[in-house]
């Protein structure tokens, strides 16, 4: 007598979860990564007290120690003021030592850890843990007990923590998109040696060099209008969608153009931008796949 697998209730409980968790797991990477181009990655929390690891709540240990005690109505001991003195006549600075100390104020560094310093904690954390607990719980109802769900559920935070930090500065780390370039068909071939998967992997690996052929040649025709970041996005959501063959594929595409036409749309039409103003492309791009994913995994 076999045993009954797990319900799709089950399974979509299981599933938001795991995502819950995995999001809760994201703000500290989102902080970190959320640089404009060209500039490290952040060492440093908002208030200046350095980071250490990728993962978990961006808040760091000092800044929470901090307001636990500011919550508890704890304050550091005050210093003892020190016993007056007459001031001395301030002597006005050189002409050359006001323009070195001005030059200091405006060198990279500085600007750097000021910067830094007045950074928000952004996303929220309620934010990623909802997303990525939602995302999910949708990829488990759509798959079913099917084994690409592993996959999908593994590289669904990445999905997130991708759009969070294109939305706030429009950039897609190279840490993140290629690893997934390479995570999407290597592991999508593991998943085509287990019995009862609905894809196919060659048409995954095809369809990672046709969707991220596609972008390459968007880059090089309007490259102010397509980041190259996109191109290597696209490479890795190439696998995911065509391992449900070649419709799945032009659907997610064309729903990504689709989503990010509306929003450019909208924001012209509440004259908040103009034509030619630049969007984030990442989260469409992801957006649309998503869609797509969705829609094949249910007809599969």
């Amino acid at each position: 007598m076999g045993t009954a697998g797990p319900s799709t209730q089950e399974l979509v409980l299981a599933a938001a979860l795991w995502g819950a968790a995995a999001g809760a797991l994201l703000p500290r990477a989102a902080f970190r990564l959320a640089v404009p181009a060209g500039e490290p990655w952040r060492a440093r929390c908002a208030r200046g007290h350095p980071m250490r690891g990728w993962l978990g709540r961006a808040r760091c240990g000092r800044c929470a120690a901090g307001t636990e005690r500011e919550r508890g109505g704890v304050r550091p001991p005050a210093e003892a003021p020190a016993p007056a003195e007459a001031p001395a006549p301030a002597e006005a600075p050189a002409p050359a030592e006001a323009a070195e100390a001005q030059t200091a104020a405006r060198t990279p560094e500085a600007t750097g850890a000021q910067e830094t310093a007045s950074a928000p904690y952004s996303p929220s954390t309620g934010l990623l843990v909802t997303v990525t607990a939602l995302a999910c719980a949708a990829l488990a109802a759509a798959t079913g007990t099917r084994p690409e769900l592993g996959v999908w559920l593994l590289l669904a935070p990445v999905w997130v923590l991708l759009a969070a930090v294109d939305v706030r500065v429009r950039r897609l780390p190279d840490p993140l998109t290629l690893p997934l370039a390479a995570a999407g068909p290597g592991l999508l071939a593991l998943v085509a040696l287990l019995p009862e998967h609905a894809g196919d992997w060659l048409t995954a690996l095809y369809g990672t060099l046709a969707l991220g052929g596609g972008y390459l040649v968007l880059f090089l025709v309007n490259p102010s209008g397509m980041g190259f970041g996109d191109v290597k996005l696209a490479l890795g959501m190439g696998a995911v969608l065509g391992w449900y063959g070649w419709p799945v594929l032009l659907l997610g595409a064309f729903a990504g153009f689709l989503l990010g036409a509306l929003y450019g749309g909208a924001l012209v039409l509440a004259r908040r931008a103009g034509r030619g103003t630049a969007i984030p492309f990442g989260p469409f791009l992801i957006a649309g796949a998503f869609a797509g994913l969705l829609i094949g995994a249910y007809a599969a």
